[in-house]
């Protein structure tokens, strides 16, 4: 099994270093380095849907100042274009490394995150479907390029992705399975085309609930787009056929302005939050308008390499009643 374990940290190098020096040419993306903690009070950590619990701690040498752990870096990359004064059209990429531990397990999920987090500078008149679109259809071309160059180096990964991705609002989405939950219609729209970007996801629809939560201070989920429909962020999602479901690579989007923000934050009664140095800082122009999202790089593997455990692609935390169940199913995790 030593062997075999080893071709697959092979396999995962080949498919990581693939795709990201296709992202970072495709989106013009600057490699950067990137914190595995933050302090905590400054609004810099990602509350993703608000009620998850970062890992806290104090720092002796901070007078018992507590930091966090990251959940990701969706506002900490914004910040960090002003810093390093990067200009319109070009963007940054990290690894981000998080824990999250009230993440529930499951064959796509443990408590340990690796991204490729990426933000790039745009300017106001880009905010839109239009450019969303775009930066989407890039990400996918990577996508689709690292597939095939994976299948040419190892011949029994075969590549299934469609040429092209499909783009459908949540509310589109709603309208064509009105019957059906959120995760049911994702499922549904995935096997009918293997590949799809559902945008506008955090804002409340017709039906008086939201297709996913989303927190109100990096994506903007409530501006009206040019199709007619609010929101200018969404979801890369592909056709998982090993496990019979849809399958999240991607969250992104255009990030708020300061119009947003306070709608945003007033929608979820969050208008305190207002005050905190990241919030004061976009409110104050202070920081540029972009575009950004993370990229599941375990989640990547997994699809490329046709693997039906997310431990099978990262080293994590097993109790090990899960351990033997997987091992019985020859699924070996790393």
């Amino acid at each position: 099994m030593g062997r075999n374990l080893l071709k697959t940290e092979q396999a995962i190098t080949f498919v990581k270093d693939t795709f990201s020096r296709k992202l970072i040419q495709a989106l013009n993306l600057i490699p950067v380095s990137s914190p595995l903690v933050v302090l905590d009070g400054t609004g810099i950590n990602d509350d993703l849907n608000g009620i998850e619990r970062p890992v806290s701690f104090p720092i002796k040498s901070l007078n018992e100042q507590r930091a966090v752990v990251v959940h990701s870096l969706a506002k900490w990359k914004r910040v960090r274009l002003q810093e390093l004064e990067i200009e319109e059209g070009e963007g940054i990429i990290t690894d981000m490394r998080a824990l999250r531990p009230d993440e529930d397990y499951s064959p796509i999920h443990s408590i340990y995150v690796d991204q490729w987090d990426w933000e790039k500078r745009i300017n106001e008149d880009q905010r839109s479907y239009t450019y969303l679109k775009n930066a989407v259809m890039d990400i996918y071309q990577a996508l689709y390029e690292t597939e095939r160059e994976v299948e040419s180096q190892y011949p029994d990964k075969k590549a299934v992705l469609p040429e092209q991705i499909h783009f459908i609002s949540s509310e589109e989405l709603l309208n064509a399975y009105p019957s059906s939950t959120p995760k049911e219609r994702e499922n549904l729209i995935a096997e009918k085309y293997g590949a799809v970007f559902i945008y506008g996801i955090g804002g409340e629809l017709s039906n008086g609930f939201s297709h996913d939560g989303r927190a109100a201070d990096y994506d903007d989920w409530s501006t009206a787009n040019e199709k007619g429909f609010n929101g200018l962020n969404g979801d890369i999602l592909v056709w998982n056929a090993q496990l019979h479901t849809a399958f999240e690579l991607s969250s992104m989007g255009i990030r708020v302005n300061k119009t947003s923000l306070m709608h945003q934050l007033e929608i979820r009664n969050s208008l305190d939050r207002a005050k905190l140095p990241f919030h004061h800082l976009l409110l104050n122009d202070k920081l540029p308008q972009s575009i950004g999202g993370g990229i599941g790089q375990s989640r990547v593997c997994m699809f490329m390499l046709k693997k039906t455990h997310i431990g099978e692609v990262q080293v994590s935390i097993w109790d090990e009643q899960q351990r033997k169940l997987l091992a019985n199913q020859n699924v070996n995790l790393l």
